[in-house]
């Protein structure tokens, strides 16, 4: 099995209230296994497609540049970029 590339993480904002992170994938790239310790939003600035490897097994999640989401801390995953392409993301984490 071959080691994937990691993602590149780029705080932007860490202060009392929020940590607002810039996430960048490459094609095949992954931030590794992790929990959420806060509810997030998450801004895709482009297009692409992601691997979900959670504890329910594997699912696939679209993304379409500018069309936010929540989720609610708690949720483990692995993110993959199953795209062909670099995928950007900004991730902001309300503290």
């Amino acid at each position: 099995m071959s080691q994937r590339p990691q993602a590149v993480p780029t705080v932007q904002v860490d202060n009392a209230e929020v940590i607002v992170t810039e996430w960048r994938f490459a094609p095949g790239a992954e931030t590794g296994r992790h929990r959420h310790g806060y509810d997030y939003v998450v801004v895709p600035m482009t297009n692409g497609t992601l691997l979900l490897e959670t504890p329910e097994g594997d699912k696939h999640a679209p993304l379409v540049a500018g069309q936010s989401y929540f989720r609610k801390a708690g949720v483990e995953h692995n993110v993959i970029n199953a795209s062909d392409h670099e995928v950007v993301f900004v991730e902001t984490e309300i503290k």
